[in-house]
């Protein structure tokens, strides 16, 4: 997967401690519970070896893929965005035209989409949609 990733700074930077905090903390006792299970006995009928296992798998595959977004992010800055149009990391008000209750969303990259935080992804369909829309459109 080799597909560019929109971030803000501060999101990127918080990715890179989480990676950081896998790499360095969690990677070693992931290994620790690995060699400790294995002290328990047959490793054939050993399930807290599998469970140990089975997490580290797990893990190394989120650091693989934090690995894979941070190769191919992009930083935006985002005080150079142009504002008059929809883009990611700028701010859209959405009208419900049957409701006529307005939200106001942010666009995000794929990762930082949350809707409870009022951000959509550019990937979105409605994320989609909006980008390179002006006000009114």
């Amino acid at each position: 997967m080799s597909d560019v990733m929109y971030f803000s700074k501060d999101s990127f930077e918080k990715m890179k401690k989480e990676l950081h905090q896998l790499k360095t903390v969690d990677r070693p006792a992931a290994s620790r519970a690995i060699a400790e299970a294995r002290e328990k006995g047959d490793l054939r009928e050993n399930a807290e070896y599998d469970a140990a296992k089975d997490a580290q798998g797990i893990l190394e595959a989120k650091i693989a893929m934090m690995e894979n977004q941070i190769a191919n992010a992009r930083i935006v800055d985002e005080s150079q965005i142009d504002t008059s149009k929809a883009a990611v990391l700028t701010k859209v008000k959405i009208t419900n035209i049957a409701t006529k209750k307005t939200f106001t969303y942010q666009l995000v990259g794929e990762q930082e989409a949350n809707l409870k935080e009022q951000k959509i992804s550019i990937t979105s369909p409605i994320g989609k949609g909006l980008i390179g829309k002006s006000v009114g459109e």
